[in-house]
């Protein structure tokens, strides 16, 4: 990124209209990027719709129709129309699934993703979740290791190009390539894709067996000079990494979050950075660059323009719309339709079974003190299915990052494996383990996190209060942790039950790799299954678990 004289408003006046260029010979060229991030393999539309942005209401949350595979790829085939347009993506594409994808461990989503047009995206911390060794198979083909080949044909590897910059395998080297460069009427771009630095804390143990994950601004910045000694100047960036707005997407008040500490690091040969992981809604300027989010589960993308001097190479001009997949807007494209019913014949009779009803609609979202009605009746399955193998395991926790979906009410008030499946569709295993006291107090603290509060979800019996002044810790009122009414004792063992990601310290609950005598009682998904069968129909409500006080 240069300074220059022209102005911005000259500049896209002298390119705006693709289809009709400017007769001048030294005319910038314009290069769009359509670009998407944490798509998680949403082939079909996402029960919430297409979130819409109301500006003369800006604190309500509406949505309409739309989403999924085939009217995404409807989109990028008609925004594709103009010349030197690419797709390209920032990370967690696959991973966390419906079960319509992970079914097949995620090879039809990278298979529509393929059919559609994207051509490179970073690796995002999703990715990990079956292993890095997983990751190259997405990229290069082949036979599942263990399930072996389950999808309608052979699963070819994606079409698209992974980058992963700051992702070190033991030997030194970049699990996938840290750049690529494409080269648009003459004048190059450089992408560089990578991760968050925190893909560690959000992955389990033994996804993140044999890499390493280096600073974000640091490995963007050590690449710059290789890629200008290679004749770029317009840089791109795809991190996997984002903030979060208000509810206006395109003004970025009140954008926080890593993603503004990361930009202003950045060399000032960065010119736009592609963001993701926070599933936020933003096109902003940080630090005089453009840094944008598509929101999450294919429901929209970021259509961005570039201007780049034909001369130096660089970006002289960078602007963003936000386009809804709205239902109203795009046709579904019938070869992604073909691919998904495809997978869909092999998944049916799976996708169907029955496994319970439901009354009312029970969902994830917090009240003040952080309980759920979804999280109680999840950690109230993860209690029950322990004590089916140890009958001393006292207490449940479940992090409400792992809930991925509400149950909602149909018509028929009938629960399918595709239902439950979309609220926990990490396979994590459940262990059970001994903690003191004094070890589940300093748990229950490092709810507290930067990023925002993160309150664990509690099984029946259990119970905590809880306050915290504006923008400070977490602080626990003494003797308010309780265990069936007793009061928690700081030198007394209990022996509790979770989720193997949190066994590992996942989400920066370092507290619980203190626990001992460990033991692997079940998987998770499972003892979800078996908790709704045995206690259908379910009602979910706020249980007064967690109490939070002024």
């Amino acid at each position: 990124m240069r300074n220059t004289l022209v102005s911005i408003s000259a500049v896209f006046a002298l390119g705006a209209c693709a289809t009709s260029p400017v007769v001048v010979s030294d005319a910038p060229v314009q290069v769009n990027l359509l670009a998407i991030n944490d798509f998680h393999g949403n082939l079909d539309p996402p029960g919430g719709g297409v979130f819409v942005i109301d500006r003369a209401a800006p604190n309500t949350r509406t949505s309409v129709p739309g989403g999924g595979a085939p009217r995404l790829a409807a989109a990028v085939k008609q925004l594709s129309q103009r010349p030197n347009t690419v797709m390209v993506a920032a990370g967690d594409l696959i991973g966390a699934s419906p079960l319509l994808s992970s079914l097949f461990h995620d090879e039809p989503t990278i298979e529509a993703l393929s059919e559609m047009g994207l051509a490179i995206t970073s690796v995002g911390n999703h990715e990990f979740d079956e292993g890095w060794q997983e990751l190259r198979r997405m990229q290069d083909g082949g036979c599942h290791p263990v399930d072996g080949c389950k999808g309608p044909k052979p699963f070819a590897g994606a079409k698209f190009e992974y980058l992963a910059a700051s992702t070190f395998l033991d030997d030194g080297k970049t699990l996938f390539p840290p750049y690529t460069i494409r080269e648009f009427d003459g004048v190059k771009v450089g992408f560089i894709g990578l991760t968050l630095e925190g893909t560690p804390d959000v992955i389990t143990p033994a996804a993140r067996a044999g890499i390493s994950f280096k600073d974000e601004a640091e490995t963007v910045n050590a690449l710059v000079p290789e890629l200008r000694a290679k004749g770029v100047e317009a840089i791109v960036v795809l991190l996997h990494e984002g903030g979060y707005a208000t509810n206006t997407q395109d003004d970025c008040r009140g954008l926080n979050g890593t993603i503004t500490e990361i930009v202003p690091k950045f060399d000032k040969a960065v010119d736009v950075v592609v963001t993701g992981h926070t599933n936020g809604i933003y096109i902003c300027t940080v630090d005089g660059r453009l840094v944008t989010s598509a929101g999450a589960y294919g429901t929209r993308l970021t259509d961005i323009t570039m201007m780049i001097d034909r001369k130096s190479g660089d970006v002289i001009g960078a602007k963003a719309r936000d386009v809804m997949i709205a239902e109203s807007a795009f046709a579904e494209d019938p070869a992604q339709v073909a691919l998904i019913a495809a997978y869909r014949t092999q998944a049916d009779p799976l996708l169907k079974r029955p496994v319970g009803q439901v009354t009312n609609d029970i969902g994830r979202g917090r009240t003040q003190s952080g309980e759920t009605p979804l999280g109680n009746i999840i950690a109230d399955s993860m209690l029950e299915t322990a004590r089916k193998q140890d009958s001393t395991v006292a207490i449940a926790f479940m992090n409400p990052g792992g809930i991925r979906a509400d149950l909602l009410k149909k018509e028929t008030g009938q629960l399918t494996f595709s239902d439950i499946f979309s609220v926990q569709p990490f396979g994590n295993d459940l262990v059970a383990l001994t903690l003191t006291g004094a070890d589940i107090e300093t748990v229950l603290k490092q709810q507290y996190q930067p990023s925002g509060n993160n309150m664990l979800q509690v099984s029946q019996g259990f119970e905590f209060v809880w306050k915290q002044a504006a923008g400070g810790p977490i602080e626990i009122i003494p003797g308010s942790v309780k265990l069936n009414g007793q009061p928690l004792v700081a030198t007394q063992t209990y022996r509790v039950v979770t989720n193997n990601f949190l066994v590992g310290g996942g989400d920066g609950f370092a507290a619980f790799k203190s626990g001992t005598a460990r033991v692997t009682v079940g998987g998770d998904l499972e003892a979800l299954e078996s908790y709704v069968k045995a206690h259908s129909p379910l009602t979910g409500e706020v249980k007064g678990r967690l109490k939070r006080v002024d």
